[in-house]
């Protein structure tokens, strides 16, 4: 099974800066903390997770999703 994480940053610019400027309801003390550190997610490899099965139910707060492993070996999330 391959696991892609993709992260991309968010692109500043001083023409993004500006936009700021003509909304005053803006928070302007955001743009001038900069960027927060965003701590690297936790990877679970889904075997852990399944555990051989080919689907599990994962409830979330007040709704259940369904994780299924497909024959093409793709996980699908449903509601």
């Amino acid at each position: 099974m391959r696991m892609i994480i993709i992260h991309v940053e968010p692109h500043r610019s001083r023409a993004m800066s500006a936009n700021t400027i003509a909304f005053p309801h803006a928070d302007t003390r955001a743009a001038e903390r900069g960027p927060r550190a965003v701590p690297p997610a936790e990877t679970l490899d889904s075997e852990a997770l399944l555990k051989g099965r080919r689907e599990i139910l994962i409830q979330h707060g007040d709704r259940v999703y369904r994780l299924r492993h497909t024959s093409n070996d793709k996980l699908i999330l449903t509601k």
